[in-house]
């Protein structure tokens, strides 16, 4: 199967466009829809509901999504393995939320395992969290970083940090009692943040923004009024400049930083030499 056409299929399940879809793949209009009846015909069924003004997927089109995204994310990792050079002569995945790869740290901690590890060519994925045990286990990602660790045999968990979710607001000397008037920034962290935050009763509204990038949260709450919960590593610095204060006598929730992996993986010297690299300290394994 030609990738090319799984790619398009991609880019109009994502624009819900013909026309936006080709200007975002630098073709014709004409030439996506000619993609798309190609895959239908080798397929043997309709990928797309053409309306007018309403292009949504078939049931088979939804079906096909999640395989047409994991071939091109396996094509790439391929094109890549085969490309290594004598310098650069294996490659590690790794593959994370779009949350933790806006963590402060895990840049620096990139940067380290490069000038400390030989011949190693990085890719990092963001994945989503529902995700990733499926895909340390299909081997499409080498390590993960999260902060719910699966419970499954044959992954190895390592605990990398711990950091806290603090509740914070650009209003200064902001108590609870204050919060009802405030509107709600949710960031979505995860199951265990989700029950913890359903028990505070102050907090129980419609998010004004519902979102799963912390940078999103924390820019708008800079610049605008409002009340939710931040990870300490991304508001350190905002809260030390002024721009967000702590909400008085909220809790703090605890959370930790795990990489995963399987036992059984191949590259396990290659593992082993960046586990090697700090991550801040490593603090226990579990």
């Amino acid at each position: 199967m030609d990738t090319e056409l799984l790619r398009t299929f991609l880019e109009v399940t994502k624009t819900r466009h013909f026309g936006r879809a080709a200007d975002n793949l630098f073709l014709t209009q004409s030439a996506v829809s000619f993609r798309i009846r190609q895959l239908e015909t080798q397929l043997g069924n309709d990928l797309f509901s053409r309306q007018r003004g309403n292009v949504h997927l078939t049931a088979a089109g939804e079906r096909l999504q999640p395989y047409a995204e994991a071939i091109l994310q396996t094509w790439g990792r391929a094109r890549q393995d085969v490309a290594l050079t004598e310098s650069l002569n294996q490659q590690v995945t790794i593959g994370a939320s779009s949350l933790f790869w806006e963590f402060d740290g895990i840049s620096d901690w990139v940067s380290r395992i490069y000038q400390h590890v030989e011949g190693l060519a990085l890719r990092l994925e963001s994945i989503p969290r529902q995700s990733l045990a499926k895909q340390l286990l299909d081997k499409s990602v080498d390590v993960a970083i999260t902060s719910e660790p699966p419970k499954i045999e044959n992954l190895q968990v390592t605990k990398v940090r711990d950091y806290q979710l603090q509740l914070v607001t650009k209003e200064k000397g902001c108590t609870m009692e204050q919060l009802k008037s405030l509107p709600l920034v949710y960031l979505d962290w995860g199951t265990r943040f989700s029950v913890e935050h359903s028990r505070i009763v102050e907090l129980q509204k419609t998010p004004i923004m519902h979102t799963h990038s912390s940078k999103m949260a924390l820019e708008f709450l800079i610049n605008n009024k409002g009340v939710g919960f931040l990870p300490s590593p991304v508001v350190a610095a905002s809260v030390q400049e002024g721009l967000l204060f702590p909400v008085e006598g909220a809790p703090v929730m605890e959370q930790s930083l795990y990489l995963v992996w399987r036992e059984d993986i191949e590259k396990a010297e290659m593992l082993e030499s960046m586990l090697a690299v700090p991550f801040n300290q490593i603090i226990e394994s579990v």
